[in-house]
């Protein structure tokens, strides 16, 4: 009962964990769009008002005139949208939704025996320190060299350098599943951590002090867009670390640190490539197809690299019976997958469950190798070539 109602819980996170995080890096995306898109006004009030930009659209029917103030607008309006639930509900789910899958049954899914073998609750705790550590270490040098003289590159810098340590860092102390998926999850962390400890109050310092007739520190403002843009630039890097669990190729890899820092950098010169754009059409930018060609061919590169050795036959029986796999399954398997305990619904306890989960097994066991969970119960090479024989030749049963 209580792995169903855990499979529950899970699906429901999962839900709402995309849901919120698609309104949160929609909203992200449309308006580092929007000023990459702003042109100056032609109305003059508009120019009197303080204005510095504006751009018209058209969407769904209807038309539309955003325009972005250069400091505050001459009178605060009575209705004021903020833009930050869509980032706390995407942490809060993602967190609640680490919690049960991850830090819920760490021996499992955090620790490998064969990368560092370590008590659960040190695993959990130092899982938990990434998120912190990282934070800190990254606002420092915001705060540092933000405001510095060429100051977004120097701080960009040593952010690449800080995430390259994380991911070496990661993928030696946890499993390499989990290591990926705590690298999305720290810089997810320091993306809505940007959101709470700056853009936000930054933004509600700006409005109290209209309220009170003071004038306006555009530094605020500076400050929030800086934190802004990083938040940009991580988000394609988030979503390869949250969708590579689905490929074991990538974090099974004997390099996998290396795997996890090119695909990041390859999705953040691609988001590079998407800001400058719009801003190359209007004649602000250097045209940006550098950026998408670098971000490509590091994507080639890792493809060429990852393709499958040449499979070396491994000698065995012509054929195989669920007897002769019986064995295996009960030394192997059974322990997840049996009646005591049917981890995702799934019983190999008997030729017939056997049967009928064939295709997944097959795919999960000789081609991902993601089963068993981080090889847990040291299945062999040999006994993987056991259930692919057993797989080619139809599946038999006794």
């Amino acid at each position: 009962m209580e792995t169903y109602l855990l499979d529950w819980a899970n699906l429901l996170l999962r839900w709402l964990h995309v849901i919120v995080a698609i309104a949160w890096i929609g909203s992200s995306f449309y308006f580092v769009f929007l000023d990459s898109s702003l042109t100056p006004p032609e109305d003059e009030q508009l120019k009197k008002d303080g204005v510095s930009g504006e751009l018209w659209a058209v969407h769904g029917g209807g038309f539309y005139h955003p325009v972005k103030f250069a400091g505050a607008p001459p009178k605060l309006p009575e209705h004021l949208h903020w833009f930050y639930w869509e980032s706390y509900s995407t942490w809060l789910s993602g967190f609640a939704l680490f919690l049960i899958s991850y830090l819920w049954s760490p021996s499992v899914y955090l620790i490998d025996p064969n990368v560092m073998h370590w008590s659960p609750a040190g695993a959990i705790a130092a899982a938990l320190a990434f998120l912190v550590v990282f934070w800190f270490a990254y606002d420092a040098i915001c705060r540092t060299l933000g405001q510095t003289q060429n100051g977004d590159a120097k701080v960009g810098a040593l952010v690449l350098v800080l995430v390259c340590i994380g991911a070496y860092a990661a993928t030696q102390m946890f499993a390499g599943r989990a290591a990926f998926l705590l690298m999305g999850a720290m810089l997810a962390t320091a993306m809505s951590a940007n959101v709470f400890f700056w853009i936000i109050p930054g933004q509600r310092t700006v409005v109290a002090d209209m309220k009170a007739g003071r004038p306006i520190d555009p530094v605020h403002g500076q400050r929030g867009k800086q934190r802004s843009v990083h938040n940009t630039y991580f988000t394609l890097p988030v979503l390869f670390a949250m969708l590579s669990n689905h490929y074991s190729f990538t974090y099974a890899h004997p390099q996998n640190w290396l795997i996890l820092i090119g695909m990041m950098f390859a999705g953040a010169a691609i988001r590079q490539f998407f800001v400058m754009r719009h801003g190359h059409k209007l004649g602000r930018n250097p045209h940006p197809w550098p950026y998408a060609a670098v971000g490509v061919l590091v994507l080639l590169a890792l493809i060429v690299w990852l393709k499958p050795a040449p499979v070396v036959a491994v000698a065995g029986p012509a054929t195989v019976s669920y007897a002769q796999l019986q064995p295996v399954i009960a030394q192997r398997c059974v322990m997840c997958h049996g009646e005591a305990l049917q981890s995702k619904g799934v019983r190999l306890d008997s030729e017939q469950s056997l049967k009928q989960h064939a295709q997944m097994v097959y795919q999960q066991v000789v081609v991902m190798k993601a089963m068993p969970m981080n090889n847990a119960t040291g299945l062999t090479e040999d006994e993987r070539a056991l259930f692919a024989q057993w797989f080619k030749a139809g599946a038999p049963l006794n």
